[in-house]
Formats: C-alpha cells, sequence, structure tokens
C-alpha cells in the first residue's frame, strides 16, 4: 500500500525554488570559476575541487560535456591517446585499445562518469547560465557576469535584463572553440586571438597541452580555447589533450594559490615583526 503524501505541489515548488537559491548563494563568491562544462573545464574543476577548494562551473547549455557526449560524427564513440588513458583507468572508465597508443571508449559513459565525478567532489554547477562579460579590477579579472541563457533567445526588445556577477580568485575559460572569456578581451584589445587552427591531430595533442596557461592575471586557458587564443590546429574527435589541458590547468592553479599563500604568510611576519 503506497503512503499518503503528506504535501502538494506547493511544497514541491519551494523545495525545488529554496534548495536551487541555497546553493546559489554559495556560488557568488568562490576559488575558481570555471566558464564551459566540457571535458577540460570539468577536469579541472573535479581536481581543483579535490584539492579543497571551492569550484563553480559555469554552463551555458542545459547538459554538460560538449563533443564529449557524442563523439565524432554522431557516433558515440570518443577516442584518446596516451597517456591520458591513465585519467580514464583513474575514473575507472572502461575503455579498448585500438592499436599501439590509441584507445576508444564509450562517449555517454565517459562522459556521465566525468560528469558525476565532478559533482562527487563538490564541483558546484550552473547549467542554462551564459558568460556575459569580466569583472575586471586593477588589471586582475575578479569574476565574472552571467545571465540566464534563456535571455539570448528573446526578441531584443524584451531582453533587457541585465546581468549579475560571480566574484572568484581565478577564472578558467573552457568554453573550447568560441574561448568566450577571451574573446571578450580581445573585443576591449587587452588580448589579441589568432583563431583557430586547422585540422592536425599529431601537432594539436601537444601544443593544446603545451600552451594552456595563464594568459591575463587571474585567467588560464585550457581546453580548445588554447587553440582559437594562439591560432593552433585543432584536433577533431581525439580527446587526450582536453583531458590533459585540464589538469595541467589546475596544477597551474594549485601552485599560484600555494605560491599566493606562502607570500601571504611572508607579508603578515613581515608585519608582525615590525609590530
Amino acid at each position: 500500500m503506497n503512503t499518503p503524501c503528506n504535501f502538494t505541489e506547493k511544497d514541491i515548488t519551494r523545495a525545488i525554488a529554496e534548495s536551487f537559491f541555497k546553493s546559489f548563494n554559495d556560488c557568488i563568491e568562490s576559488d575558481c570559476i570555471i566558464v564551459g562544462g566540457g571535458p577540460s573545464g570539468l577536469i579541472a574543476a573535479r581536481d581543483l575541487a579535490l584539492a579543497g577548494k571551492k569550484i563553480v562551473i559555469i554552463e551555458r547549455n542545459n547538459y554538460l560535456g560538449g563533443g564529449f557526449w557524442s563523439g565524432g560524427y554522431l557516433m558515440n564513440k570518443i577516442t584518446i591517446k596516451e597517456p591520458a588513458q591513465e585519467i580514464f583507468e583513474e575514473l575507472k572508465i572502461p575503455f579498448t585499445e585500438y592499436k599501439q597508443g590509441l584507445y576508444v571508449a564509450d562517449a555517454p559513459l565517459a562522459c556521465s562518469t566525468l560528469i558525476s565525478e565532478t559533482a562527487k567532489a563538490g564541483a558546484k554547477i550552473l547549467n542554462m547560465t551564459s558568460f556575459d562579460d569580466v569583472v575586471l579590477r586593477d588589471k586582475k579579472i575578479s569574476g565574472v557576469v552571467i545571465n540566464w541563457t534563456a535571455i539570448s533567445h528573446l526578441p531584443r526588445s524584451i531582453a533587457a535584463l541585465d546581468p549579475i556577477a560571480l566574484e572568484s580568485k581565478i577564472i578558467i575559460d573552457a568554453t573550447g572553440h568560441d574561448a568566450k572569456v577571451c574573446g571578450r578581451l580581445a573585443e576591449q584589445g587587452i588580448i589579441k586571438m589568432k583563431g583557430m587552427g586547422t585540422m592536425w591531430v599529431e601537432e594539436s595533442e601537444k601544443v593544446i597541452v603545451e600552451y594552456t596557461d595563464e594568459i591575463y592575471p587571474g585567467l588560464v586557458i585550457c581546453g580548445m580555447a588554447v587553440s582559437t587564443v594562439f591560432g593552433l590546429p585543432r584536433m577533431g574527435p581525439i580527446f587526450s589533450s582536453m583531458l590533459l589541458s585540464g589538469k595541467k590547468a589546475a596544477g597551474i592553479i594549485l601552485d599560484k594559490v600555494t605560491k599566493d599563500e606562502i607570500r601571504d604568510t611572508k607579508d603578515e611576519n613581515i608585519k608582525s615583526s615590525i609590530v
């Protein structure tokens, strides 16, 4: 026998609204905001969250994973090359070796596993949320300006809904080919973007990781955004450099945070000795 419900529709609505806004309030200030919930953004978020950092992912779609979901040409298999299979082993994602150094995995399983592990690590996720602008103070990125994705699909005459801002110590542009965050800086003449190069898998898989870095104070880029900024070759439906680039981005941030913490400690010690 089914237990009678002691709630009505209003309670369901309140449960959703109260829970969402409590979670949203916790996203207003964070250690790192990652713009883009594709494979590079997700792996960076997971690694940073596991290291104890407060992470918020901004994703404009109602789903996460980007091309990681669908693979190449809508054939839902993805490929990676060594040493990225070590990440799949770490995440317990099944894969097979197609030929020496080249591995194949099921795209939906790989993507859903990465999303699940990122969420379980503690990263907060705001989907259907579009990047609009950066918060720039004293020549350092200090946050992002966001709006509901649906706003961009309204007629301009009725889409006059002002965005809001989230603050963070550092931002990652993981928006793929569009390089949205970097593109906003380029519009202002703050940085230059060369545009994504043509396909050359072997070279792209190497240089995407190599060029992953902090390119402006408070802004790290990873994944295909790296290609667009530096004019590097694209790689198509192979995702090793996406994952490795995301890991490198997380490492850069953790190293930077550690150095900043050491610097702050030294400053405090100097102040104490003066007093």
